[in-house]
């Protein structure tokens, strides 16, 4: 499958070598994709930069498995996105680069739409997607 993963998602995943950065290298490594653009990737490095300076380094070894597109990407979703226009390029790049779900850790946010699909995306938490592709 191919995910598409929101900036919460590669900020954790690069701050420490927890349970987040252990999701994403049992995702690709079960055969799934990694995916990412530019808007989420700089709105984690702005994030990491700010608060774990550090782990900035951790970001750029990290983002060596997953897939980068130029963006954001844009495209317009048939369905009206109950989302703040921070979150709305997000789920458009989703969308536009054809992902089957798209993983964040956005509970205020995404959390009204995890488990919801929108244009062909999925909207699910870290533990939802861990559940739904790497449950025994």
């Amino acid at each position: 499958m191919r995910l598409f993963l929101d900036a919460n998602v590669l900020f954790s995943a690069a701050k420490s070598a927890g349970p987040m950065r252990e999701l994403l290298s049992s995702l690709m490594h079960a055969g799934h994709e990694l995916r990412a653009d530019d808007y989420v990737v700089e709105e984690a490095r702005r994030n990491l930069l700010l608060k774990v300076p550090q782990a900035a380094i951790q970001l750029d070894a990290l983002l060596r498995i997953v897939s980068l597109s130029p963006g954001p990407a844009v495209v317009r979703t048939h369905v009206s996105l109950p989302l703040p226009s921070k979150d709305k390029p997000v789920m458009e790049a989703a969308i536009a680069l054809k992902c089957d779900i798209l993983v964040t850790g956005d509970k205020t946010h995404f959390g009204p739409l995890y488990g919801k699909v929108i244009d062909g995306v999925e909207v699910l938490s870290p533990a939802q997607t861990a559940r739904k592709l790497l449950a025994s």
